[in-house]
């Protein structure tokens, strides 16, 4: 019997629990080649929800690159343990986003994934100030999605505008997968 990959095995975890917000694979493949870009990188996903796209991460990463993954789930944050706590480039934290986010004070992160309110609808001054000189600051579900709340495309809207103003910082919106934003920080 063959043994699944953590990629699978978390799929299909996903799918016992019913949880339908992981990562498209367009964007996990994209996320993945970014993160091959820096050598002994240091990551950052908010939301690390069911672990899918912190697996394209990790896949992504060489031996000395080191990923902070934040969810304020316990039981996500358990399951993707059980199934990628063993790597020990990856430190999982059970936290509200927001509040990591206002209490971090460490260095700077060539990749920020923000996949959660936290870092993308809220706080996302404090994030930008966490990119790198050459970093990245990606975000995905910027196209109109089957589990956003009524009104929700009128954030999405907003967001975007808030983020084409950035100064220091190139974006493109790439218009395929979920809809991907990919911030540079210029200086």
């Amino acid at each position: 019997m063959k043994n699944n990959t953590p990629l699978e095995e978390l799929t299909k975890k996903a799918k016992e629990i019913k949880f339908n917000m992981g990562t498209d694979l367009l964007a996990g493949e994209l996320i993945q080649t970014l993160i091959s870009s820096k050598v002994n990188g240091d990551f950052l996903e908010l939301g690390t929800g069911m672990g899918i796209s912190t697996t394209w991460m990790l896949n992504g990463m060489d031996e000395e690159s080191k990923l902070t993954s934040i969810d304020n789930n316990p039981e996500l944050i358990e399951i993707v343990s059980n199934v990628l706590g063993n790597d020990s480039r990856l430190e999982l934290i059970t936290e509200n986003g927001s509040v990591w986010i206002k209490e971090y004070d460490g260095a700077q992160f060539d990749l920020i994934f923000a996949d959660a309110w936290p870092g993308k609808y809220s706080d996302l001054e404090k994030t930008l100030e966490l990119v790198k000189p050459g970093g990245f600051y990606i975000i995905d579900d910027m196209l109109p999605q089957p589990n956003w709340p009524i009104g929700h495309e009128l954030k999405a809207e907003a967001l975007l505008d808030e983020l084409k103003g950035q100064a220091n910082f190139r974006m493109n919106f790439m218009n395929w997968s979920t809809g991907i934003v990919i911030l540079t920080r210029t200086s």
